[in-house]
């Protein structure tokens, strides 16, 4: 594992049934299965009815605290996971993919 064990999870969320708690909570699950300390934004914002911009300040002053970050596929198509990407990518953070990480399990 890299150095710092902290992981944050991003990924698509608006126009997906459940705001894809479900895929973020399983992915969450795996990762400290592994031994990564996981920030999921599915649990820093469980009310569903929080404007996306109030939970996006709250997700990023998390992703802030991280070493990682691990994109969930479809990101690209997320306006918010396109800017934690960015802001990871920026500050150095070591980014880890979806499919990247399935390929070796």
């Amino acid at each position: 594992m890299p150095q710092g064990n902290k992981i944050y999870i991003a990924g698509p969320m608006t126009g997906i049934v459940d705001l894809n708690f479900p895929k973020f909570n399983r992915i969450a699950q795996v990762l400290r299965n592994e031994g990564w300390e996981v920030i999921n934004p599915a649990e820093i914002n469980p009310d569903v009815t929080m404007k996306w911009e109030d939970c996006m300040r709250r997700d990023i002053a998390e992703l802030l605290q991280c070493q990682h970050i691990y994109m969930l596929s479809g990101w690209m198509a997320s306006k918010g996971a396109f800017l934690e990407y960015h802001i990871a990518f920026e500050l150095g953070l070591s980014i880890w993919t979806e499919e990247l990480h399935n390929a070796r399990a």
